[in-house]
This record gives C-alpha cells, structure tokens and sequence, in this order.
C-alpha cells in the first residue's frame, strides 16, 4: 500500500470510528457507487433531482461547449419573420412578439416537435444531476429562445426542474 494512502486512512480515522455505515468503494465505477448510495440513502424521486437547462443561442456566436445536445432551429418556418421584406430593411422587434408569431405560423404548428424525442429520463438512469439542451438559430434571439422556452414548459410539465438561459439575447 503506498504511502499517501497509509496518511489518508490515518487522518480519516477518527471519522470512520463515528461512522454509521462504511462503503467499500474499491469495486465500483463512479455511476454503480452513485446508484448504490442512492439506493441505501436516497428518498427523493430521482426524476425531480434532475435539473434541465434549456439555452438559446446564436451560430453566429459559436455553440456552447458544455451543452449535452445542441438542435438546430433555423430550419424553421421563416414566413412569420420575412413578411416579404428583405433581411437588411426587417425591423428587429422584440423576441417575444416575434417568438409568438413563429409558433403561430402554420408550418411550426407544434412548436418541438423534432425535440420530443428528447428524453430526459436517459440522462437521469445514466446518474446525470445536469442537462443542458441548447437551441441554436442564426442570431438566438427568435427561434431558438421560442424553442427553449417551449420545450422548458413541456419538460416543467413532465415534473423536471427546468431554468431557461438565452446566451445571445442581449447582444
């Protein structure tokens, strides 16, 4: 046994003696102890523990490096946003009016539905505490915030903790 381990045993000692229960941990990767400990000691829903963060951005301003799975919202409709006016003359009204009119628009009728197949209760078996679902347009300030607005609601309502970040709303 090297040395360090020796030092560590020593200096814990004094915890193990008041310990209500000792856990070998030599035998099990870091998602079987996790699934051991929640099963000796948890009593929450595991479910609920999750916590979902749904982000907006922009391509044009990269794609977030920390996202679990990144969905591409510039295949969306865009005759909400054109209404036969060219891209520089457009007026950049605020995101939410604009939002509301992409999901109006006939051909985004069920807002996500390419998303539904998101499915958080994968990431909650794999021992996952954080899930970040990103949602990228051109400039993430229209489709992409509707989306992760939308699929926020529909995680909210499926019992996740959900938060919605928009990155590039400001810029």
């Amino acid at each position: 046994m090297s040395r360090s381990i020796v030092e560590e045993r020593q200096l814990l000692d004094p915890i193990r003696n008041v310990a209500d229960a000792l856990i070998d941990t030599s035998n099990f990767n870091v998602h079987e102890l996790r699934a051991h400990i929640q099963a000796r000691f948890g009593h929450q829903d595991e479910s609920k523990q999750l916590l979902v963060s749904c982000l907006s951005f922009g391509f044009k301003n990269g794609v977030p490096l920390d996202a679990d799975m990144v969905f591409r919202c510039a295949v969306l409709a865009q005759s909400a946003l054109c209404s036969g006016v060219s891209r520089e003359d457009r007026p950049r009204p605020p995101g939410g009016r604009v939002c509301a009119r992409i999901s109006s628009d006939r051909g985004v009728s069920r807002p996500g539905d390419e998303a539904d197949a998101l499915s958080a209760a994968h990431y909650v078996e794999e021992g996952k505490s954080y899930l970040t679902v990103a949602f990228g347009c051109t400039g993430g300030q229209h489709r992409s915030v509707m989306m992760a607005e939308e699929i926020g609601k529909r995680l909210k309502k499926a019992g996740y903790r959900v938060k919605a970040l928009h990155r590039d709303m400001v810029r």
